[in-house]
């Protein structure tokens, strides 16, 4: 390299770098907010005086309004510029949080969690698409690690940081700290990041749209819904299940027969972002359903305050960011699969130890083995960012992240629901089951009775025993969930076999030089 390429390369890298910091703080502010208001909804109930379904809403919401308006997000690129659409969205998501820390009723605060919901669902698909763009195939993988901090620190974090901020300021804090992310956010796009070319040519395809919107709307709604509902025993569940069914199946007709569908099936011809699509479905599974198990396992069965329980699960977080940046340096020397591989096998090894838990167990275990998975799902994540975009040509990247970070938050959504719908019915299970020991043959139940521990002659003494049971039953069923992750884990390894490593020459470029 001549001596005068040197100041033009570290111009180079300085601008890129600044595009990373721009783009980072809107994924981290978009990835916290997906999991910092849920340990402040009791708080919000309170203030806003409403039941514990009325308060669900919250997340509700927020959840159903992203997923619908995500796959919005290559579109709106496309015919308005990804800079416009990334800068209007930074700005109306951080309005939407004022709002949020404003508001006086339940009403409005549903309200603006749903335009929340709405201006947030474009910021990480983006954001990936923009380091995607800024980096060089050779130094994706350190790119792909610096994200992947935001997207998969941020809802881990999230609990910890609501929970402190609710505890020492108050709830409303939880949506003004998106502020002075907002804005910095703002002023490195604005200042930065160069527009996309517009495609005027392009037409909404509002029929796909639909189909696709109803879709995922009426399973969100399943999903969230369902348990508080006995599932499949409520009318409503019933009709958004067949409903969710219908239109997704009039959605994949639809794509195959119009001449300008909303998504182009040539996206899924690329075997690597296809496979893609599933691994980031299990890691989504696992990433939040551990999350919405351990605080009201160390909670309720362990007695610990939730501000403890948020700075014993916060090393989950630092685990995955030490495998990201470790990971990214790493990449391109070692084969992808591997990785990913490896950070399999390390997600199961936590979970396998995490089914040997009791109420026993001391704060170190939670840190152990939230290390170690957090190891896993970094080692996962950036190598699969990665191989997922390699081949896929540039002119698909806006709706290819924005599915890929779909795909994601629907298998949060289904993990979350399946683990907690799972956990309610082994408890009642288990309680049958043990129930059935506490007989007069019992010979643990007559050491308890001479011991003088437990005397089922009195109301109050039954009232214990049955609590004891009850607990026991609880302490099995989280048991038996850490379980079924584990082989979630496990049987996702075969998939690894249909990713291909393409070579360097192989690799898709950034797209073409973008116009001021």
């Amino acid at each position: 390299m001549s001596t005068a390429a040197l100041p033009a390369e570290r111009s180079q890298a300085s601008h890129r770098m600044l595009i990373t910091v721009s783009v980072m703080l809107a994924t981290i502010m978009q990835a916290l907010d997906t999991t910092i208001a849920n340990v402040a909804l009791p708080h919000m109930q309170g203030a806003m005086s409403a039941t514990q379904d009325q308060i669900s809403w919250v997340l509700t919401s927020y959840i159903v309004a992203a997923a619908i308006c995500m796959p919005l997000t290559g579109f709106l690129s496309a015919r308005f510029g990804r800079q416009r659409v990334f800068i209007w969205s930074v700005v109306g998501f951080t309005l939407a949080s004022m709002l949020c820390g404003a508001a006086q009723s339940l009403e409005q605060i549903v309200l603006f969690r749903f335009l929340q919901g709405v201006f947030g669902a474009s910021l990480v698909p983006l954001s990936q698409a923009v380091m995607l763009d800024t980096y060089p195939p050779s130094q994706r993988g350190s790119a792909m690690a610096l994200w992947g901090v935001g997207v998969m620190v941020g809802p881990i974090l999230g609990p910890t940081l609501g929970g402190w901020l609710t505890e020492y300021y108050s709830w409303r804090w939880v949506f003004y700290i998106n502020l002075p992310f907002g804005l910095l956010a703002w002023f490195g796009l604005v200042a930065y990041v160069r527009e996309t070319p517009l495609d005027h040519s392009r037409k909404f395809d509002f029929l796909g749209f639909a189909f696709l919107s109803i879709a995922i709307g009426a399973l969100q709604m399943m999903l969230d819904r369902g348990e508080s509902m006995n599932w499949f025993d409520s009318r409503e569940v019933v009709i958004e299940a067949m409903l969710a069914g219908l239109c997704f199946y009039l959605f994949v007709v639809h794509i195959f027969t119009h001449s300008h569908p909303y998504l182009e099936p040539a996206l899924f011809r690329d075997r690597n972002f296809s496979t893609g699509l599933l691994f980031i479905f299990v890691v989504g599974i696992i990433l939040l359903a551990t999350m919405a198990l351990l605080p009201p396992f160390m909670q309720g069965l362990m007695g610990y305050p939730i501000i403890d329980i948020g700075y014993l699960l916060a090393p989950r977080g630092v685990g995955t960011m030490l495998a990201m940046l470790v990971v990214g340096r790493v990449l391109g020397k070692i084969d992808e699969r591997l990785l990913i591989a490896g950070g399999l096998l390390l997600t199961a090894l936590s979970l396998w130890e995490m089914t040997h838990f009791t109420t026993q167990n001391g704060g170190w275990d939670f840190v152990r083995t939230g290390v170690i998975q957090g190891l896993g799902l970094g080692m996962i994540f950036v190598p699969l960012s990665s191989i997922t975009f390699a081949t896929l040509q540039p002119r698909f990247r806006n709706e290819g992240t924005a599915l890929f970070s779909l795909l994601r938050n629907l298998g949060s959504s289904i993990g979350i629901s399946v683990v907690i719908t799972l956990l309610s019915q082994n408890i009642q299970a288990n309680h049958a089951a043990l129930a059935d020991y506490i007989n007069p043959f019992s010979l643990a139940l007559r050491m308890g009775v001479q011991s003088g521990a437990l005397n089922p002659d009195t109301q109050e003494g039954l009232a214990a025993l049955n609590a004891e049971v009850t607990r026991q039953a609880a302490t099995l069923a989280y048991l038996q969930d850490f379980r079924i992750m584990m082989w979630i884990a496990l049987l996702a390894l075969p998939l690894v076999l249909l990713l291909r490593v393409p070579s360097r020459q192989g690799r898709v470029e950034a797209a073409p030089a973008v116009v001021d």
